[in-house]
C-alpha cells in the first residue's frame, strides 16, 4: 500500500514538473508576447480618460486595481478582481533587470496603488486627480515604486 501511495505521489510530482510554470510564459520572453501586448495596448486605449471612482472596475470609471483588472480581463487574462495588494501577492515576481518592461504590473506606496508599465519611462494607471491616464515614471512616482509583477500571457491564437 505504501508503494502504491509513493508511486501516485511520484507520478503527480513528475506531471507537475512537466507543465511550464506561469512565470515561464510571462513578459516579453514569451513568443506570443507581441500580439498580446498589442491587444493589451488596444484595451488600455479603450479605457483611457475615464474618471476615477474608488472601488470601480469600469466600464465608465475605475480605481487603480479596477483599471488593471479590467484591462487584463478584457485582454484574456482571467484573474479575480481584487486589491492592488492581492494582485501583488498573486502574480509572478519579475527579475530586477526586467522590471520596466511593457506589460508588467507596477506597484506603489505600500501596495495601495498599481498600474501597467508602458515602457521604461511611462505607465498606465487610474489616478484620483486625473482618472485613467498615461503617466511618467518621474521622480515622484519612481521613488514610490514597491515592486513589479509579470502578467501571465494567455494563448490568444484561438
Amino acid at each position: 500500500m505504501k508503494k502504491l501511495a509513493f508511486m501516485i505521489l511520484l507520478c503527480a510530482f513528475i506531471h507537475f514538473l512537466a507543465k511550464p510554470a506561469v512565470s515561464e510564459t510571462t513578459g516579453m520572453d514569451a513568443p506570443e508576447f507581441k500580439a498580446f501586448w498589442d491587444r493589451l495596448r488596444t484595451t488600455i486605449e479603450l479605457h483611457l480618460h475615464r474618471p476615477y471612482v474608488w472601488g470601480s472596475s469600469g466600464l465608465k470609471s475605475f480605481d487603480c486595481s479596477g483599471f488593471v483588472w479590467r484591462v487584463l480581463n478584457d485582454s484574456g487574462v482571467l484573474i479575480k478582481r481584487t486589491t492592488a495588494r492581492k494582485f501583488y501577492l498573486s502574480l509572478p515576481a519579475v527579475e530586477p533587470d526586467r522590471e520596466y518592461r511593457p506589460g508588467n504590473v507596477v506597484f506603489f506606496d505600500d501596495l495601495k496603488h498599481c498600474g501597467i508599465v508602458s515602457n521604461r519611462q511611462k505607465f498606465y494607471h487610474a489616478r484620483s486627480s486625473t482618472g485613467t491616464t498615461l503617466d511618467s515614471f518621474d521622480t515622484y512616482w519612481r521613488q514610490k515604486v514597491i515592486g513589479f509583477r509579470a502578467i501571465p500571457v494567455p494563448d490568444i491564437s484561438r
